[in-house]
């Protein structure tokens, strides 16, 4: 089974698409810095782009919803 859930995402994000574009932007952010928002021993995926969603699931990433 794949961790994190795409239900569990989808219910923190609106759409596929928005998913996509913030993981991908965090893994690249996370592959120049070298940041990571958990101790690298919790995270379960050995590469960013996993890592990005994880911590999208755990709420270490805050989405904001942009009102018309």
């Amino acid at each position: 089974m794949i961790y994190p859930s795409i239900d569990k995402l989808l219910n923190i994000v609106d759409s596929k698409y928005e998913l996509v574009h913030i993981a991908a932007r965090r893994s690249k952010e996370m592959s120049r810095t070298g940041h990571y928002q958990m101790p690298e021993k919790m995270y379960l995926c050995k590469k960013n782009i996993g890592r990005a969603l994880e911590e999208i699931a755990e709420g270490y990433i805050k989405i904001r919803k942009n009102q018309p």
